[in-house]
């Protein structure tokens, strides 16, 4: 649907976050524009050619239950499965692959080509076109301008980047790429809040100078789990990724060499992550050491590149090339491509509301790094959300919040703009409270529903979801229905209390030692249940009881959530509060009652004072429906 503009949603950035914020967009009904730099360069794995993890694997599965692209994508293009955490319970077991680099790109490339009302196009963006506060285009640095009621920007490690190789400096969004400078100096006019981050990249090596024999290896899981719902079958053949460590000679020639690095000499400002520290920053942590380890990952099927996963760094070339040789498999290594650390600007997120839009400029979206966020999966997250909240501004629909109790995404966006960031943002299963019910294998049955309310699934996707949740409720039907007593149960061998109580199948399938088999045996028509149905019940069977546990817990918060904070309300006129207290309130400045409560040093008898006032100026505190500027 065309609005009288050039377009409805206009995404800067064609990495993970603005190829889910197009596509979302498109899908969702507005006509798209994705601006890039370079079509070509659509979906390129910057870092790490993987995709999930834990915490993160659980993101992937959620942006696919929203039908988005990343899983279908990691789908066709990994070539080593693995299932973290297999050995413990299903909340916490995160999904990841190793991924085809170049089979990646090119699979994103040509999916972002089968969206309908999305348009691809070459450009660097260069400035906002503004009508006051509100947004009404995008002006490139050749001058081209296109209109468009909505923007999102997705520019991650590109605003006014730089890298860093010891004391060599060079202006870059990523090795080869031109920075974007137009944008920070646009943020700065509009008086938002900037800040530097840094993240940072191995050398890579050459495989075939790699000595394979002598290090070990880590093979892929036998039975691959796939990301997607849409995927029946994994394809690729699966390889073999190898393990060595770094030896006390490393760790000499990097301490003796630790003022060359960009980090350790003063020339970068910008904060790194903390749970994916550079080589120096290991050495310097935890010096006491022996070693740490090393994954050798291969980056394609056809491509000898290796990326030595665990020594990201900063350190001058031939420092690199010294303590990388001083590794066991790799004293002979030639290396392709230095590692490096990139320090670029990012957006204070506190600045942004649920819909990731910025409080005081209407019509603008950001997603990804700008963020303070760092990697694939939270980034696509953050770019579905907001390609679909742009397209719905833009075409006058209500927003969409996604909250801490239904998905990770509203675990990560709630952190994000209740608290900010101190370091780049890393998804954990730890940020979330109701994390059992919050499980990776159930994102479909979360999100997949709302997807279809909203417009933005497949039809394929929608059929098989409902073929999908009538088979998960007549099996849950079929186990409700078939019990035994426990003297009944002694005949299969089994043990219950003697209370004379009857146990349903799905009752005895929440016992760890109980599966589907020992209930197929009791009841052998059990048997004809599809076994990823079989799955499901099994795990969810096995938190129920913490489910009912936590369903009014969950209840309250929603209700809480539902209390909102209007944007013109003063927390100054609070007498009881604290300096501290006030200070925090008025820097946040929370939307509902929920985000109040989360900032630290939330006191319960402050909250009351909150709500006491918001009473009297806003009576009806229930309405969720407020319109966030």
């Amino acid at each position: 649907m065309m609005t009288g503009f050039d377009f409805d949603v206009i995404v800067i950035g064609g990495g993970h976050a603005g190829c889910e914020a197009a596509s979302a967009a498109a899908r969702a009904g507005a006509e798209t524009l994705l601006l890039t730099h370079r079509a070509d360069t659509i979906g390129t794995m910057s870092c790490n050619p993987a995709i999930g993890g834990l915490g993160k694997g659980h993101l992937v599965r959620e942006i696919d239950a929203l039908d988005g692209l990343m899983g279908r994508i990691a789908d066709k293009a990994g070539i080593q499965f693995r299932l973290l955490n297999r050995k413990k319970g299903p909340a916490v077991r995160g999904p990841r692959t190793q991924a085809d680099r170049a089979l990646y790109k090119r699979q994103m490339r040509m999916a972002i080509e089968e969206v309908e009302r999305l348009h691809v196009v070459e450009g660097d963006a260069f400035d906002l076109l503004m009508n006051g506060s509100i947004v009404s285009g995008v002006e490139t640095a050749d001058g081209r301008r296109y209109a468009a009621r909505s923007v999102v920007i997705t520019t991650g490690t590109f605003l006014r980047g730089l890298i860093h190789i010891g004391n060599e400096k060079t202006p870059a969004g990523r090795v080869g790429e031109a920075p974007s400078v137009g944008l920070s100096e646009r943020f700065e006019r509009m008086g938002m809040r900037l800040g530097r981050l840094k993240t940072g990249t191995p050398a890579r090596l050459d495989g075939k100078s790699i000595a394979w024999n002598r290090i070990g290896v880590q093979e892929a899981d036998s039975m691959p789990v796939p990301f997607s719902f849409m995927t029946d079958d994994i394809t690729n053949p699966q390889i073999v990724c190898g393990v060595t460590r770094t030896t006390e000679e490393t760790h000499r020639i990097i301490r003796d060499n630790i003022h060359r690095s960009a980090m350790y000499s003063g020339d970068i400002k910008g904060i790194g992550p903390r749970y994916c520290p550079s080589i120096e920053d290991k050495i310097v942590r935890f010096g006491d050491r022996d070693g740490h380890q090393i994954f050798l990952e291969p980056e394609g099927l056809d491509d000898d590149t290796v990326y030595p996963n665990g020594i990201s760094t900063s350190l001058p070339a031939d420092i690199q090339e010294a303590f990388i040789r001083s590794i066991p498999g790799l004293e002979d290594v030639r290396i392709k491509v230095p590692g490096y650390a990139i320090e670029y600007d990012f957006v204070d997120p506190t600045q942004l509301d649920h819909r990731l839009a910025v409080r005081h400029v209407d019509g603008l979206f950001l997603a990804g790094q700008i963020n303070g966020t760092t990697g694939y999966e939270e980034a696509g997250a953050q770019g579905l959300v907001a390609g679909l909240n742009a397209a719905r501004h833009s075409l006058g629909a209500d927003p969409v919040k996604f909250s801490r109790t239904d998905s990770y995404i509203g675990v990560m966006i709630d952190d994000l703009i209740t608290f900010g960031v101190s370091e780049p943002y890393r998804m954990f299963t730890s940020r979330a409270e109701y994390r059992l019910s919050l499980r990776a294998d159930n994102a479909d049955q979360r999100l997949t529903p709302l997807a279809i309310s909203l417009g933005i699934c497949s039809e394929e996707r929608r059929e098989r979801y409902s073929r999908y949740e009538s088979a998960v409720h007549d099996g849950r039907t079929e186990l409700q229905v078939r019990s035994l007593t426990p003297n009944e149960a002694e005949a299969f061998g089994l043990s219950l209390n003697k209370d004379g109580v009857r146990r349903s199948a799905y009752e005895l399938l929440s016992r760890n030692e109980f599966e589907f088999s020992d209930a197929e045996g009791i009841w052998p028509e059990l048997a004809n249940i599809d076994s990823r149905v079989k799955e499901a019940l099994k795990i969810e069977a096995g938190y129920a009881v913490y489910m009912d546990r936590q369903a009014a817990t969950i209840a309250d918060i929603r209700r809480d959530e539902a209390r909102v904070i209007p944007a013109d309300f003063s927390f100054d006129i609070i007498s009881g509060l604290s300096n501290e207290l006030l200070s925090k309130l008025n820097r946040f400045r929370p939307l509902t009652i929920a985000q109040a409560s989360a900032i630290e040093g939330m006191t319960p008898a402050a909250l009351a004072l909150i709500l006491v006032h918001l009473r009297k100026s806003s009576p009806d505190m229930s309405v969720a429906k407020r319109q966030v500027q």
